[in-house]
């Protein structure tokens, strides 16, 4: 990991703990797959797109219905957790 990526990273970051109002340090939870079967959809908002058989960082289950994640373009947002399958 180069300097400048390091500082991509932490740029990445702290936008999204200002555009979900996290707070605290980010830590990964465990890793979930996308399933397979889901219906892709485009992100927006503050919602990922979903992209099939995508395994996707859990950073924190928010309720019922959604689970916010990053995947690997260190892009965060909100999953529906319908979607989601343990590894």
């Amino acid at each position: 990991l180069t300097f400048k990526n390091c500082k991509k990273e932490e740029k990445a970051d702290r936008e999204f703990q200002k555009k979900f109002k996290f707070e605290g340090s980010i830590n990964v939870l465990t890793q979930m797959m996308v399933d397979p079967a889901a219906t892709e959809k485009r992100g927006g908002g503050k919602n990922l797109p979903l992209r099939r058989g995508e395994i996707l960082d859990v950073i924190q289950f928010t309720n019922q219905e959604q689970i916010l994640c990053r995947n690997s373009q260190r892009r965060y947002g909100y999953v529906p957790r319908a979607v989601m399958l343990h590894l």
